[in-house]
C-alpha cells in the first residue's frame, strides 16, 4: 500500500495524463494525431534513466518498444494501444471529472491504461538497476493488430516472459479465454435496372436480405431461451451484422450490387475453418464470403503470481473469466507467451461518455507494480 500524499499525488499524475491523451483524437482517420500520441509518449519517457526507446512504423501504424539498454526480451512486457475508435462527433474528444470518474472517448480503451503504463515504466526506471520491464504501444489494436502487436512479434521478432495487457476483464477478474473471431464481407450480385421498373432487374439488396435473415435464424439457435438473463455464460458463437450498403447514390436505381459485414464470436470446439464453413453453407454458393479479418480462440494462460498480486491489492478472490471479445493478446500466445488481462474498472467502452474509475487505476498501478518486484524478485 502506498501512504496518503504519494495516493493523491498519483491520482493527481494519472487523472492529468488520461486527460491529455483524451484530448488527441488518435483515430484510424487521423494518421497526424496518432502520430501526436507517439510524440506524447516518447516526451514522458525518453528521460527515463537506462532505457532504449525504438519506432516501428508498418502501413502507416506507428508502434514504440521501450526496453532497458541491452536488453531486447525483457522478463515483462507492458503492452497497450493508442488508436481510439471513431466517433461522428469530431468535436467529442474531450474529457471531465465526475463522482470519481475520467469521463470521455477512449479513457477506458486505453487512454487511462496507457497513463498507467507510463507511470510505472517511470517509477520502475527511475530507481535505476536496469529492470528487466518493457513497454510496446502500438496504434491499430482496433482494426485487429496485424500492423502493430503481429508485426512486433512476427517480423520484428520481439520476445518478452511474460506480457501484461490491461485491455479485458475487470480489477480483480482476471481473463483466461477469449472468443475467436470472423470478419468477413458477403457480397451479393444482381441486375441494375430503374426503380420505376423492377422487373428488369434483379435487386441485390432484396437477394441479399433473406441469406442475412437465416444467419440470424441460424445463430439464434446457440442462444439460451433466456436471452436477457444477466447470469448466462454467453460462451457460444454469436453473429452481429454491422455494415450494410450497396453502391448505389440514387434513390432511382435497382442496384446491381449489396454487400454486408458479420462479426463472429465464436470458443472452442469452433474454428475459424468451421465457422466460415458454417456461414458459407447457410448463404449459399451465389453469395460470395470474403473474410477480412479471423482469429483463433485463445487461452492466455495469466501468470498465478498475477493473480495472487491483485488478491493482494484489492482484498478480494481473484474471478476468472472468459471474455467474447478479442484483444492483442493472442499474438503473444502464438508464441508461447503468458498474457495477463485484467484492467481498472471501466464502463460504457466504445461510446462518448466511455469512463475509467480513478481509484482503481490507482489500485491496478499498484497491482502491477506488486507483480513486477515480485516476478523479477
Amino acid at each position: 500500500m502506498i501512504g496518503n500524499d504519494k495516493h493523491e499525488h498519483l491520482k493527481s499524475r494519472l487523472t492529468s495524463l488520461t486527460r491529455d491523451l483524451i484530448l488527441i483524437p488518435s483515430t484510424e482517420s487521423r494518421p497526424a494525431e496518432r502520430q501526436k500520441s507517439f510524440e506524447f509518449l516518447r516526451h514522458h519517457l525518453d528521460s527515463s534513466p537506462g532505457v532504449r526507446l525504438d519506432t516501428f512504423n508498418r502501413n502507416g501504424h506507428e508502434s514504440l518498444v521501450v526496453r532497458p539498454e541491452g536488453c531486447d526480451a525483457p522478463e515483462i512486457l507492458l503492452c497497450g494501444h493508442v488508436d481510439v475508435i471513431e466517433h461522428s462527433e469530431s468535436d467529442c474528444y474531450h474529457s471531465k471529472v465526475e463522482n470519481g470518474r475520467i469521463i470521455g472517448p477512449g479513457s477506458g480503451d486505453m487512454k487511462g491504461q496507457i497513463a498507467i503504463m507510463i507511470e510505472l515504466m517511470r517509477a520502475i526506471h527511475r530507481r535505476g538497476g536496469g529492470a528487466s520491464v518493457g513497454l510496446a504501444v502500438t496504434s491499430d489494436e482496433e482494426r485487429g493488430g496485424a500492423d502493430g502487436v503481429r508485426f512486433l512479434l512476427d517480423e520484428i521478432g520481439l520476445r518478452c516472459g511474460v506480457a501484461i495487457i490491461p485491455d479485458g476483464g475487470s480489477l480483480d477478474k482476471i481473463t483466461t479465454a477469449e472468443k475467436g473471431v470472423v470478419h468477413a464481407r458477403l457480397v451479393q450480385y444482381g441486375r441494375e435496372a430503374h426503380a420505376a421498373r423492377p422487373w428488369l432487374g434483379d435487386n441485390a439488396i432484396e437477394r441479399l436480405l433473406p441469406r442475412l435473415n437465416r444467419l440470424i435464424e441460424h445463430f439464434a439457435k446457440y442462444w439460451p431461451q433466456d436471452k436477457i438473463d444477466p447470469t448466462v455464460d454467453h460462451w457460444f458463437p454469436t453473429c452481429s451484422i454491422t455494415m450494410c450498403e450497396s453502391e448505389n447514390t440514387t434513390v432511382n436505381r435497382v442496384p446491381s450490387g449489396a454487400s454486408a459485414v458479420i462479426d463472429i464470436r465464436f470458443p472452442p470446439p469452433h474454428s475459424v475453418e468451421s465457422m466460415l464453413a458454417e456461414v458459407a453453407h447457410i448463404i449459399g454458393a451465389d453469395c460470395a464470403l470474403i473474410p477480412l479479418m479471423t482469429a483463433e480462440p485463445t487461452d492466455l494462460a495469466p501468470d498465478p503470481l498475477f493473480c495472487q498480486a491483485t488478491a493482494d491489492e484489492t482484498g478480494n478472490a481473484v474471478g476468472l473469466v472468459r471474455a467474447s471479445g478479442g484483444s492483442d493478446g493472442r499474438f503473444f500466445r502464438e508464441h508461447g507467451i503468458s498474457v495477463n488481462l485484467s484492467r481498472p474498472l471501466v464502463g460504457n467502452l466504445h461510446a462518448i461518455d466511455e469512463w475509467i474509475d480513478i481509484d482503481s487505476m490507482v489500485t491496478y498501478y499498484q497491482i502491477c507494480k506488486h507483480y513486477i518486484d515480485q516476478r523479477l524478485a
